[in-house]
């Protein structure tokens, strides 16, 4: 895992970007913003939300230097002096891109952070985020008599709407970025993370282990049975259980040796290798079979591995372990039955 740790606020500026399809507009501020009241708390929200998980690259189709955002952070870590005018050149850019009806207007921070740690090397970083759901508290003010209240809308301190945070390094393959985005999960969410930031998954441990992890869930819940019809539920679950554990077990990953532990078949073997080598080819992934595993990514897809085995709507069968454990029959009458055996009820 990464280690990150920011350093400290330098400058910040914010403006106003609307939705473009809704003729909302801009506001440019033409001075930086005073931070200084609020320091600690814009510091504690940018710690407490960005994680060191899956980090991304820039990129953009045919030239990394045509990515618009990727120009600004080079120009900005170049020259501070082109704060203000870069950060709205960053504004105009993400107006063009707030053309989906469900984008909501909002303020664009832009912030410069200096000598941030990024594993061992100390840096410079570039924060964009933007918010767009405000939070309501109720202000207790004091009177002659006693207190009234009055509501203020503001920026949530705990969570961030969206964000990504630009490290300025490995500027050759597009800077390291860390993103975020906590608001839209449908097709206007694309927005942020593609159509403006334009970023990829960083080849790391975390990417590799992530991927794999990925393309072997896929195999076991939507191919194996075209390949094999006599595949049952629980055997599916056996082999999604196997595949966690071979990476919890395992410290590095190795192609051959995870076929043979988790799949053990030569014929489940041969077509999870046809299906693993249609994906990689159809979604343009570049995966190792050798790679140390990342705790992390691990952790991140454990949790949509099911299984559990859905019964009618009467029962729901959580299982962990040896599939040898349960036998499936059909009683004389068509009713269909699981015998479970086991030592200790807990």
């Amino acid at each position: 895992m990464d280690n990150i740790s920011l350093g400290k606020i330098d400058k910040l500026i914010i403006h106003y970007i609307g939705n473009k399809n809704s003729g909302d507009g801009v506001r440019f501020a033409e001075e930086l913003t005073d931070f200084s009241k609020v320091e600690e708390h814009l510091s504690n929200l940018l710690v407490s939300n960005f994680k060191a998980e899956e980090l991304y690259h820039f990129y953009f189709d045919p030239n990394l230097n045509l990515n618009p955002i990727y120009q600004f952070a080079s120009s900005l870590f170049r020259n501070e002096q082109s704060y203000i005018e870069e950060s709205k050149n960053v504004g105009r850019y993400l107006y063009d891109k707030s053309t989906h009806p469900n984008i909501k207007g909002g303020e664009l921070f832009v912030v410069y952070i200096k000598d941030c740690q990024l594993n061992d090397e100390i840096v410079d970083c570039i924060v964009l985020f933007k918010s767009e759901n405000k939070d309501t508290i109720l202000k207790i003010n004091s009177t002659n008599k006693g207190f009234d209240l009055t509501d203020i809308s503001g920026l949530n301190i705990n969570r961030l709407d969206k964000g990504c945070l630009i490290f300025n390094t490995e500027k050759e393959e597009g800077f390291i970025v860390s993103i975020i985005d906590n608001t839209n999960k449908g097709s206007e969410a694309q927005y942020w993370k593609d159509d403006f930031l334009s970023v990829r998954p960083k080849k790391d441990d975390f990417h590799q282990t992530n991927q794999f992890l990925g393309i072997a869930k896929q195999f076991v819940t939507t191919k194996l049975s075209d390949d094999f019809d006599d595949i049952s539920k629980t055997d599916k679950i056996d082999f999604l259980n196997r595949s966690v554990d071979y990476f919890k077990k395992h410290e590095t990953f190795n192609k051959s040796e995870f076929e043979e532990e988790v799949f053990g078949d030569t014929n489940v073997i041969e077509s999870f290798r046809k299906f693993d080598n249609s994906y990689r080819e159809d979604n343009e992934l570049d995966l190792k079979d050798n790679f140390q595993i990342s705790s992390q990514a691990v952790k991140k897809q454990s949790r949509v591995f099911k299984s559990v085995l859905k019964l009618d709507q009467n029962f729901h069968v959580y299982i962990h372990g040896n599939k040898n454990l349960i036998e499936k029959g059909v009683e004389n009458d068509g009713r269909k039955y699981y015998k479970i055996y086991f030592e200790e009820e807990k």
